[in-house]
């Protein structure tokens, strides 16, 4: 099968090319798919693009224009992709619905933990030569109660570690793993009491028209004075504009993010050189008690492996007219809000 890969990256590209065992025809492209570079499929049979990529309706109808039968997404979530529109158009998406949740809970906790420790602080004078510790007394886990918004797959593995640390745990979710309950004392309760009881909030949920800014004003008004928010779901769960106004007047004493509500044209490229002109971004990455990291939770060697054998199997399925098991006809709901579509 003739397969164009989308928005391409250095990193991904050994393990694509080892997974692609059957020798498949694939060409890599570093652009995105936009409207303006859907020509560059033109001959192939299937595309595979990321999340960063642009598969709304007027794409979908370009590409199933140039004879395009196909698209894999290279992760979980598919917020970026009409599906409704790519099934009347007879065009099969499929995603990698299990890729290494170890690899998103562990950065989430990575994050957390340089956080309390005020590791960025201490990273940033150590270079500077200071060895003082004045101003990086942090705080223990242990103890603290803990918010898990969306317990699927990953916040239940991010729900296991904070179970080790000694942490209360409690969850939101619009589905309810009693096992976590029973395993780690997991109590299920609304959103508003999760964002009143909880010192640290992780949100690992998708995006869907339900979950856009879950985390606003309103929320953040509710928390504890100090409250650790940590978001590797999606950037926009969280309102951009609440959070920072919640961490100028102390409602948040710390936000970690991996994602951000206009990361699109900003991740995965080098500004090194240039100037970024999003003040937004900015200002959070000038405030001492704010971590972002640039979409790389999934970046594991586990989990890139994991993602080339999905797609290079779906690929197989598809050269034989066979149906594929990760092949999505609907968006399932239940999976995005339980934290199996994050990246």
């Amino acid at each position: 099968m003739k397969t164009l890969f989308y928005s391409t990256r250095d990193f991904e590209k050994k393990y694509l090319t080892n997974a692609n065992n059957t020798a498949h025809d694939i060409v890599y492209s570093m652009e995105p798919l936009t409207l303006a570079t859907v020509q560059i499929a033109n001959g192939f049979d299937a595309i595979v693009i990321f999340t960063s990529d642009d598969a709304s309706a007027e794409v979908l109808k370009a590409l199933q224009l140039i004879g395009i039968q196909y698209i894999a997404i290279r992760a979980t979530g598919h917020d970026n992709i009409d599906i409704q529109v790519a099934n009347l158009l007879g065009i099969k998406i499929a995603n990698v619905p299990n890729y290494s949740p170890y690899a998103i809970a562990e950065h989430a906790v990575a994050l957390l933990l340089a956080l309390a420790r005020k590791i960025n602080i201490s990273s940033k004078q150590m270079q500077q030569y200071n060895f003082t510790i004045d101003n990086l007394v942090g705080f223990n886990m242990h103890g603290k109660t803990v918010g898990i918004i969306g317990v699927g797959k990953i916040g239940g593995i991010f729900a296991k570690i904070m179970h080790g640390f000694g942490c209360t745990i409690l969850g939101c979710d619009i589905v309810e793993n009693k096992d976590l309950t029973t395993l780690y004392g997991l109590q299920y309760v609304n959103l508003k009491t999760l964002c009143a009881k909880c010192n640290i909030i992780s949100i690992h949920t998708g995006l869907t028209p339900d979950t856009k800014y879950l985390i606003n004003t309103s929320c953040i008004n509710l928390m504890q004075q100090g409250t650790i928010l940590i978001n590797t779901g999606r950037g926009a769960c969280v309102n951009t504009t609440d959070v920072i106004t919640g961490l100028e007047n102390g409602k948040l004493g710390y936000y970690a993010a991996d994602v951000y509500e206009y990361e699109k044209g900003v991740f995965f490229n080098d500004f090194s050189n240039t100037t970024i002109k999003d003040e937004m971004l900015l200002k959070l990455l000038s405030m001492p008690n704010v971590i972002i990291t640039p979409h790389q939770a999934f970046a594991t060697q586990e989990a890139l492996t994991d993602i080339a054998n999905s797609i290079f199997y779906t690929l197989d399925c598809w050269s034989k007219n066979e149906t594929s098991k990760n092949e999505l006809s609907k968006i399932i709901i239940d999976d995005v809000i339980a934290g199996n579509g994050n990246n």
